[in-house]
């Protein structure tokens, strides 16, 4: 199982620091055995200042609200594990930093697992909640890592990025179908009629739903769909670059591209780039997430973005609530997107090969 604790262990040992107590934090940040423990367990309750104090001393020995005995009276660990599918998409990178940092700001440590995708993997890691080991799991799965029985104990549990689909599920989330439409309506806007589309894993609801946004802006254009120019793929770079060259091969005059991933943009990037395709001039590509490599592409993609440090903050803050016994009244949320305008699309020009 492949998991991390946000601790820092340069200078104790793990045998040191679970020797560690609160009076030693207390003494290495210069504060009070109880504004460490409020620090840790109330930290709404110490100035931002003392706080980041205490952190960063208990942060430079690797010691961490889980340490804390009091915490075990409570019945909470002050852990909460975060899932991701793969943790070298950069997609994630974002997400889970603001996570890590609106856990922190509430006295909480994250634990952060790869599931590569695996449900085996990820039904693991959803024991560590059922045993205290975490008080609460957030996943980016459209899978409920829960058995039927383990779910109905309504464990505090957060459902973001790919969303379950169980209304009794706190999932934070975009508008994936609203997505499709505004990017696909971008192109057409544009000159575009005959737009390719390369999807992610043809299962995933958030790719059912941009496609299904697509199908609708096409036919408010007046423009029948066409399943041949739908591709399906992974998100990821290589397999991007790899639909690219059947697209080409497949459609060699085809004017745009809708991407449902920036990964899997590149990919695509780097293949028109090798044959010889100029972008935007022969081929207009757009894409979904904006991711921070998105703007330094050749040339930087036209997108979609989603809000990642705002649908990591509140899916953690969400969490903590439900841990602390304060749920929040909505169940789902939708966040706002955003067309970001670079230069990957322009105006459609005929041209043949």
């Amino acid at each position: 199982m492949l998991w991390f604790m946000l601790i820092n262990h340069s200078i104790l040992s793990r045998a040191q620091v679970a020797k560690l107590n609160i009076n030693d934090i207390a003494l290495i940040a210069g504060v009070s055995n109880a504004t460490v423990s409020r620090a840790f367990r109330e930290p709404q309750k110490v100035s931002q200042k003392t706080r980041d104090k205490v952190m960063l001393a208990a942060k430079n020995v690797g010691f961490t609200p889980s340490s804390l005995g009091a915490s075990l009276k409570q019945g909470r660990s002050y852990n909460i594990v975060v899932l991701v599918p793969d943790i070298t998409n950069p997609y994630f990178s974002p997400i889970v930093r603001a996570m890590e940092q609106a856990a922190n700001a509430r006295g909480y440590s994250v634990l952060l697992g790869d599931t590569q995708d695996c449900p085996d993997r990820e039904r693991s890691y959803a024991k560590m909640v059922k045993s205290k080991q975490a008080d609460g799991i957030i996943i980016n799965s459209q899978r409920l890592p829960l058995d039927l029985d383990f779910e109905q104990e309504l464990l505090p549990i957060v459902s973001t990025s790919e969303l379950v689909e169980n209304d009794r599920i706190y999932r934070i989330g975009v508008d994936n179908i609203a997505i499709g439409k505004l990017a696909t309506e971008h192109l057409l806007a544009l000159g575009h009629t005959r737009i390719a589309v390369v999807s992610g894993n043809e299962p995933l609801r958030s790719c059912q739903d941009r496609l299904l946004g697509y199908k609708l802006a096409l036919a408010e254009a007046n423009i029948a769909f066409d399943p041949a120019l739908v591709y399906y793929t992974q998100y990821s770079t290589a397999t991007g670059a790899k639909a690219a060259e059947k697209i080409v091969a497949d459609i060699p005059n085809i004017s745009a591209i809708f991407s449902f991933g920036d990964l899997i943009s590149i990919g695509i990037l780097h293949v028109l780039h090798k044959m010889n395709y100029q972008v935007p001039q022969q081929v207009s590509l757009i894409s979904i997430d904006d991711i921070s490599l998105a703007m330094y592409c050749t040339p930087p993609l036209t997108t979609v973005a989603q809000p990642m440090n705002t649908l990591g903050e509140l899916s953690m803050n969400t969490l903590i609530d439900l841990i602390e016994k304060k749920p929040p009244e909505r169940k789902l949320t939708l966040l706002a997107h955003k067309l970001i305008c670079r230069e990957s699309t322009g105006q459609y020009k005929p041209y043949t090969r």
